[in-house]
């Protein structure tokens, strides 16, 4: 690299910060942070009924705990995906 070139991606490196890129993503799709958080929380109760499983085996209670996560991401997926054909064929922003 020559000491001529500028970076590629200065002026977008330089006017925003990470935290700042972060809340824009979510303000364009709020349903990633939705998903994410969900699947967090099934994975803590998960976590946590562990201890009280019964005589239930170890394998299934994981397999349950497993498709209720995936359950839950792929619920926050299809919402987004309505939510943003609803914003943008239905409710059509101003140009």
């Amino acid at each position: 690299m020559s000491s001529g070139q500028e970076p590629v991606f200065s002026e977008y490196e330089t006017e925003t910060s990470q935290t700042s890129k972060l809340l824009k993503k979510f303000k364009e799709t709020p349903f990633v942070p939705i998903g994410m958080a969900g699947f967090a929380m099934v994975v803590g109760y998960g976590l946590y009924r562990l201890k009280h499983r019964g005589d239930m085996k170890m394998s299934l209670h994981l397999i349950h705990m497993r498709v209720a996560a995936q359950g839950f991401v792929v619920g926050a997926i299809t919402c987004g995906v309505l939510y943003s054909m609803l914003r943008e064929y239905v409710v059509k922003p101003k140009e």
